[in-house]
C-alpha cells in the first residue's frame, strides 16, 4: 500500500508574502488550476522565490525571443502545486491578471515583505543631478502596473502603513506608475529592507541603497 503524503499547505509568513509580491508582478497562473510560472532575467529572483516557498524545482532558460529584452537571457521556473495555486487565488491573483489585478488580501503585518517582492519584480529606482542646482541630487522609486485598481491599492496602503505622501501617478499607454521622491523613497527603503530575511534582489537593493547613502 502506498504511503500517504499529506498535501502541502501555505500560510502567511514574511517569506510567503515576498513570494506573493513576485507573483503579483512577474508570475503567471495557468488556466489548469495547478501550474505556477515565474520568469525573470535575474536568476537570483527565481532562487529567492524557491527559497521563499520552500521548493527546489529546476530553473531553466526560457527560449522565446520575447523573453529576452535588450538581449538578456530569461530564466523560467515552472511547477505544479495546487495548494500554492489555491492560496494565490484566495489572495486575489488570477490567470491573465496583468490588467485585472486589484486589491489583494495581504495582512498588514506582512505588507512590507509583499511590497519588497513587488519592487523586485516591477519596481525600479533612478537618480540624477538637477540641472538647476548642480549640488542637488534627485532620486525616485517607482512601482509599475497595467492595472489602475492595483496601483490604487498599493498607493493607499503605502500611505496608510508607511506614512508616505500620496505618490504621483504617471500614466503611459496601458501602464500606471507610482513615483516617490527622495524623502518618501527613504522611508520606503527602510521599510522594505529592515527585516528582509535575506530575500531581496541584490541588483535593485544595492542601487536603491546607493541613492539613499548619497542623499
Amino acid at each position: 500500500m502506498a504511503r500517504y503524503i499529506p498535501k502541502r499547505t501555505y500560510e502567511w509568513s514574511p517569506e510567503i508574502a515576498y513570494s506573493v509580491g513576485l507573483m503579483a508582478s512577474d508570475g503567471c497562473l495557468s488556466k489548469d488550476g495547478r501550474h505556477i510560472d515565474l520568469t525573470s532575467v535575474d536568476i537570483e529572483q527565481l532562487e529567492n522565490f524557491s527559497r521563499a516557498i520552500g521548493r527546489h524545482d529546476k530553473i531553466v532558460i526560457k527560449n522565446t525571443g520575447s523573453a529576452r529584452p535588450m538581449g538578456k537571457v530569461a530564466y523560467r521556473l515552472q511547477f505544479s502545486d495546487t495548494a500554492y495555486y489555491d492560496f494565490l487565488v484566495v489572495v486575489g491573483l488570477t490567470p491573465s491578471k496583468s490588467k485585472t489585478i486589484g486589491r489583494l488580501t495581504v495582512p498588514d503585518i506582512f505588507y512590507a515583505h509583499f511590497l519588497r517582492g513587488l519592487f523586485d519584480g516591477d519596481g525600479s529606482c533612478y537618480g540624477y543631478f538637477d540641472k538647476r542646482w548642480r549640488s542637488s541630487f534627485m532620486f525616485y522609486s517607482q512601482f509599475t502596473s497595467a492595472s489602475l485598481a492595483f496601483t490604487t491599492y498599493i498607493r493607499s496602503n503605502n500611505i496608510r502603513l508607511f506614512g508616505v505622501s500620496a505618490a504621483a501617478v504617471r500614466i503611459s499607454p496601458g501602464i500606471y506608475t507610482l513615483a516617490y521622491a527622495k524623502a518618501d523613497s527613504a522611508i520606503i527603503f527602510k521599510r522594505l529592507y529592515e527585516n528582509a530575511n535575506g530575500l531581496s534582489l541584490t541588483r535593485k537593493r544595492d542601487k536603491f541603497r546607493s541613492f539613499i547613502i548619497r542623499k
